[in-house]
């Protein structure tokens, strides 16, 4: 691998890894927050906020996913990880430690 291949492969990971936490946060919000105040605080505004918020986060998540793992060099079973963890609330959490793994042996690679 070419070092400007790696660099670009490690600025790749780590918008991942961000995009991971952003995605892995909101889903918390949504489910920890905005659910428990619509039900038990009588305030439907806030999944109608927060909704479309990690709607928009999870997008981003699977756009990034998808330019991530086609870069090659992903297994089957990491991909899967990958997906399945954007629907585990905490998931998301692991995830971004799995990527910076992944991140922390290419540098060391160079």
């Amino acid at each position: 691998m070419m070092p400007q291949d790696i660099a670009e492969e490690h600025r790749q990971l780590t918008r991942m890894r961000f995009v991971s936490l952003l995605e892995g946060s909101t889903l918390l919000l949504l489910v920890f927050v905005a659910v428990p105040l619509k039900y038990l605080a009588d305030l439907p505004m806030s999944t109608r906020i927060m909704g479309p918020v990690h709607g928009l986060t999870f997008l981003l998540y699977v756009w990034m996913l998808i330019q991530t793992v086609s870069g090659g060099g992903w297994s089957r079973k990491e991909t899967v990880r990958m997906v399945v963890s954007a629907f585990i609330p905490f998931g998301a959490f692991l995830n971004e430690r799995a990527v910076a793994r992944r991140q922390a042996a290419l540098a060391s690679a160079v």
